[in-house]
C-alpha cells in the first residue's frame, strides 16, 4: 500500500511562489513514477508534471512549463513542486500521484488527499 501526503498549499498573490511537498510511504520511488495533477472548480483533473524514477527526467504540461519545477529527494521519499510566477488560473486542488509510466506521463494508481492552492489577482 502506498500513502501520499501533500503539504504546502495556501493563498498567494499573482506572481508569487509556493512549494508543494508530497511525502510518500514505502518504496515508492523505486516502484512507481511520481507526478502532480490539479483540479480546478468545475473542471476535470489535469496533469501538471511528472518525474521519471530511473533518470529523474521531468515532463510538464504546456500551461506550467517554465514556471513549475518538479523534483525529488529519494532519501526523504518526497516529491516537490516548486511553483513560480503563479497566475489566478493556477488556482486548484493539487494532488500528488504514484503510478505506472505512460510515455512521458503517468497513469496514476495512488492519490494523495490534495492541497488547495489559491492565487489571487
Amino acid at each position: 500500500q502506498v500513502q501520499l501526503v501533500e503539504s504546502g498549499g495556501g493563498l498567494v498573490q499573482a506572481g508569487g511562489s509556493l512549494r508543494l511537498s508530497c511525502a510518500a510511504s514505502g518504496r515508492t520511488f523505486s516502484n512507481y513514477r511520481m507526478g502532480w495533477f490539479r483540479q480546478a472548480p468545475g473542471k476535470e483533473r489535469e496533469f501538471v508534471a511528472t518525474i521519471r524514477r530511473s533518470t529523474g527526467s521531468t515532463y510538464y504540461a504546456d500551461s506550467v512549463k517554465g514556471r513549475f519545477t518538479i523534483s525529488r529527494d529519494i532519501a526523504k521519499n518526497t516529491v516537490y513542486l516548486q511553483m513560480n510566477s503563479l497566475k489566478p488560473e493556477d488556482t486548484a486542488v493539487y494532488y500528488c500521484a504514484a503510478g505506472t509510466p505512460q510515455r512521458d506521463g503517468i497513469s496514476p494508481e495512488y492519490w494523495g488527499q490534495g492541497t488547495q492552492v489559491t492565487v489571487s489577482s
